[in-house]
């Protein structure tokens, strides 16, 4: 196992984070969703603590706890207080070693897990509109598959399948723990040892490596929706990560998904709400941290009686000014100050510090990645997000139009 440990002695709280290195895009082929599905199957609890005792005892020694997945990593992570710290960890080291996976706890999960997908992308309109897109996106690259998985696939999780994934996946050897607060390397190590140090390695299944065909033009769809209540329009662009780009290339995307739609004074804003008066909300927002390729967004919601091919066709020439021109120097400075400003008060919370060193450090990055990231965002130049702007083309996007049944003939 991997650690780090950040040391914040601002109060007497850790914060516990334990990064196993699978996510969506581990799923066996048939069987989307299976990553996700062990982040609720992890609390399902052990003989030792069964049934919801983990959450129980954390809450009782008055710390809180959850996870997350995407398609590159699992998270799972308490806070609590530093004398608590050694709970924890061995609650942690329990459902490592010794998860419930009987028939009946699969199956109640299943159920969970199809009914977070009903709420969360089968009833929101934009949300499912966004999956179909990302799946047209990225061809053949697993990162096209929901994280929350595909409904008809999440059936066919049954516990020979589970049991297998587990035992590839969520062992030690396969876990960055990463630990922030009132707290020195060597208690962490001889805590960690006292625990997790007890855990047998085991035979991991390899990570598979994908290289994707290029694209040949841009995908283009509308989806005519009965619930959606506003048309959308949204464009995915492919792009580079911090995983697989080079050096300054996913800072001037930070930074040009900052002049694009970071607030009132982003240029999107200014020129599609303020000024020409043709949507209610429009952004752009970029997430680099992949270990492969990233995704760049741009989307607006219409003003009443205007199209979304206005709103296109607006938003496209605000990135013909950038990819032509550039940004004016008053206006790189404002995004750079933001995007600094904005990552340095997030590290003013114990959860955002482990979670930046964590997320970095599981898809490949270094500490010094994370440390070194306001100084290279400081070195964006004018000419590198121009170079950035240029990236967005057509060729590499998928477009989208939600359209209410109501609105159906005024679309275009």
């Amino acid at each position: 196992m991997q650690v780090a440990v950040i040391p914040d002695h601002r109060a007497a709280v850790v914060t516990e984070m334990l990064w196993f290195k699978v996510g969506a895009s581990d799923d066996p082929p048939g069987l989307g969703g299976m990553a996700h599905f062990f982040e609720h199957m992890m609390f399902r609890g052990t003989k030792a603590n069964p049934g919801e005792a983990f959450s129980r005892t954390i809450a009782r020694n008055g710390g809180d706890d959850n996870a997350f997945t995407s398609h590159d990593y699992t998270c799972f992570y308490e806070q609590i207080a530093k004398d608590r710290l050694k709970i924890a960890m061995a609650l942690e080291a329990d459902r490592m070693a010794n998860l419930d996976l009987s028939d009946q706890g699969i199956a109640t999960e299943r159920e969970v897990v199809l009914e977070e997908r009903r709420l969360r992308v089968e009833d929101d309109p934009e949300a499912a509109m966004e999956e179909q897109m990302e799946s047209a996106l990225h061809l053949t690259h697993p990162y096209g598959r929901p994280v929350i998985g595909w409904p008809d696939e999440v059936r066919r999780i049954g516990r020979v399948e589970a049991q297998a994934f587990f035992d590839s996946h969520y062992a030690p050897n396969n876990a960055f723990l990463v630990v922030a607060g009132d707290v020195t390397p060597d208690e962490v190590r001889s805590d960690a040892a006292e625990s997790y140090g007890k855990l047998p390695a085991r035979a991991l299944g390899a990570r598979l490596e994908f290289a994707e065909p290029p694209r040949l033009g841009e995908t283009r769809m509308m989806i005519l929706s009965e619930d959606a209540k506003v048309p959308y329009f949204s464009r995915l662009y492919r792009v580079v990560s911090y995983g697989d780009g080079t050096p300054g290339e996913a800072e001037s995307l930070d930074v040009l998904a900052e002049l694009l739609g970071g607030g009132p004074s982003s240029m999107l804003y200014r020129a599609l709400v303020v000024e020409r008066k043709l949507a209610t909300d429009v952004g752009a927002e970029y997430d680099g941290m992949a270990r492969d390729a990233a995704e760049f967004n741009v989307y607006g919601r219409p003003r009443a009686g205007v199209s979304l091919l206005n709103v296109e066709q607006a938003t496209d020439q605000v990135l013909a000014r950038l990819a032509h021109a550039g940004p004016k120097p008053d206006e790189l400075a404002r995004a750079k100050t933001q995007l600094v400003a904005s990552a340095i008060y997030r590290r003013d919370s114990q959860y955002e510090l482990a979670s930046a060193y964590g997320e970095a450090l599981v898809i490949g990055l270094t500490a010094d990645d994370v440390e070194e990231w306001p100084a290279r965002i400081a070195r964006v130049t004018p000419a590198s997000v121009k170079s950035a702007a240029q990236m967005l083309t057509k060729r590499e996007a998928v477009t989208g139009y939600l359209v209410p049944h109501a609105d159906r003939g005024r679309a275009l």
